[in-house]
């Protein structure tokens, strides 16, 4: 089955491109031109109302989308930003420390806004960094619960789905449950999981653990669209905030530093709004043509099957596949890790063949806008690679 009719402007702006790299920009279907244009349309005709209806019809709806495809059913625990780095400075800001310094799990498999942010404070003295090492990956859930549990930390920060890696944490309840309002605050960063994997964040976990996540991979909607899902009670008046955290109530006196009851506590200042719209749109168009994440991910792992059948006695067939097809939860990409990844990568991006590599990885990613012909070029270029 093909669904390329829904991204024939994508397709058609490039039609000899091979473009497996959704992990990384996925491909816009037709359906957010239409809601970049509604975005426009309403700047021109509504002007300065035009927040009346953003924050009134856009919003709330984007905001339903999520909680749904989470599995929370919460849409008042969702905010939006511009990207999710945003978010992490607002969460930092707001995060209960125990001393001078904030006290942080993470791994060393963290996606950049978070690997390059950590970092940074670090160098200035007052943020501590905990790296779990993502590997051995079969014991890396275990290894994360285990020092999480140690009351060391006043910040545990986790990928759902590493980046570098394609591996998928255990479930997320028994680290979730640690969370506490005085903390510790737990944060999954869901970026690669978020319309990958159904109902990501099902369950008790939305009770006490953040998560994040955006439109710019497998939401198809680009960039603008960063969202948290926050619980209630947890840091009701961040430290780094601007004025749309007050924008429920801007009758507040003067000099007053009100804060949205909700998720929009986590709210910064003037946005543009158009990825909120391009999402929506794309979301309508899911609904209309009865896909779902489950059904995505279905049409991928096929696809994803087909090319590791196809590439047998390849140089790539030698690589070590770092996720390999198990039947259960999978990231949108394969990643092989080899000291030729970058060659390979360069060689099939001369070809017009889109792909990344991140070190000595090689990720290739599947998409909704792929099917069976174009895995099989890609599988026919693979094998030609040394």
């Amino acid at each position: 089955m093909s669904f390329k009719a829904l991204f024939s402007r994508s397709l058609e702006a490039n039609p000899e491109r091979l473009h497996f790299a959704a992990h990384s920009h996925h491909l816009w279907p037709d359906a957010s031109f239409a809601g970049h244009l509604e975005a426009w349309r309403d700047a021109a005709e509504l002007a300065d109302r035009k927040w009346d209806k953003v924050m009134g019809e856009v919003w709330p709806e984007a905001q339903a989308h999520v909680a749904s495809e989470l599995g929370s059913a919460q849409p008042e625990a969702v905010v939006f930003a511009p990207n999710t780095h945003d978010f992490i400075l607002r969460l930092v800001s707001a995060v209960p420390r125990r001393g001078p310094i904030l006290r942080v799990l993470t791994s060393d498999g963290e996606f950049h806004s978070a690997r390059r942010q950590f970092a940074r404070w670090a160098e200035d003295g007052w943020f501590a960094e905990e790296q779990v090492a993502a590997e051995p990956f079969d014991s890396f859930s275990e290894r994360v619960v285990e020092r999480a549990r140690s009351g060391d930390h006043d910040l545990i920060f986790i990928s759902q789905l590493l980046f570098s890696s394609g591996r998928l944490l255990g479930p997320l309840g028994e680290l979730a449950a640690l969370g506490q309002p005085d903390g510790p605050w737990v944060v999954f960063d869901g970026y690669h999981a978020f319309m990958a994997i159904p109902e990501p964040f099902a369950g008790i976990a939305p009770a006490t653990a953040f998560y994040l996540g955006g439109g710019y991979k497998y939401a198809m909607a680009g960039e603008g669209c960063g969202f948290l899902h926050a619980p209630a009670g947890f840091g009701p008046r961040p430290a780094v905030t601007g004025w749309f955290a007050e924008f429920e109530d801007l009758s507040l006196p003067p000099g007053s530093l009100g804060y949205a009851p909700d998720a929009g506590r986590f709210l910064g200042a003037t946005f543009d709004p158009s990825g909120l719209y391009r999402f929506n749109a794309v979301r309508r168009m899911l609904d209309e043509h009865g896909l779902n994440t489950a059904i995505i991910s279905a049409h991928v792992a096929k696809l994803q099957a087909r090319f590791l059948g196809a590439i047998d006695g390849s140089a790539l067939a030698g690589a070590e596949l770092l996720n390999p097809l198990d039947g259960g939860g999978h990231a949108r990409f394969l990643a092989f890790r080899d000291p030729r990844a970058l060659g390979w990568g360069d060689a099939l991006k001369a070809r017009d063949i889109i792909t990344d590599v991140r070190g000595d990885v090689l990720r290739i990613g599947f998409a909704i806008y792929q099917d069976e012909t174009d895995v099989d070029r890609l599988a026919s270029a693979i094998r030609e690679l040394t």
